[in-house]
């Protein structure tokens, strides 16, 4: 049997980790139903969005607030909470790899959909939005366990990191 670790890669604590654990999987799970959905997920509302974009920019909102800029944002939207959770569930010292891991999963989801399916759009675009959402989520961890170490005390003073 190999030898453990000489550093905890995970978060103490088993209850949050069950819980960090379960919310991943959750999350990975509704992940997969929309990535792997057979058509692209936005199919039937795309003219209904655009609609509301030429209604929004007939009221003045710049031209470049368009249907890419729209997807584009989803998808980072779309893997901030993979870099939340799995950074949360990871010990400070290994919380990059929450991006690092986020920004392979969108390859490989990518990959998975231009190989598996045909009305999808796998693109290098998606990989980047996908990856940009995974490191906010991680960078997020970050911030706030920051604010842990540095976080006001008594008095209005900080203490230091």
């Amino acid at each position: 049997m190999g030898t453990p670790l000489p550093v905890n890669l995970v978060i103490p604590g088993r209850e949050r980790r069950r819980r960090l654990a379960v919310l991943f999987l959750l999350y990975l799970g509704a992940l997969a139903l929309i990535v792997f959905w057979p058509s692209p997920v936005d199919a039937g509302s795309a003219g209904t969005l655009q609609a509301l974009l030429d209604a929004l920019h007939k009221r003045g909102v710049p031209g470049w607030v368009n249907y890419t800029l729209v997807e584009s944002t989803a998808n980072v939207l779309l893997f901030i909470p993979f870099g939340i959770l799995a950074a949360a569930y990871l010990t400070e010292r290994f919380a990059w790899l929450a991006a690092v891991v986020g920004m392979g999963a969108s390859c490989v989801i990518e990959a998975g959909q231009h190989l598996f399916l045909p009305a999808r759009y796998a693109t290098v675009h998606d990989v980047i939005a996908n990856s940009l959402g995974a490191v906010l989520g991680t960078l997020a961890v970050y911030v706030v366990r920051s604010w842990k170490h540095t976080g006001p005390v008594p008095g209005g003073h900080r203490r230091d990191a």
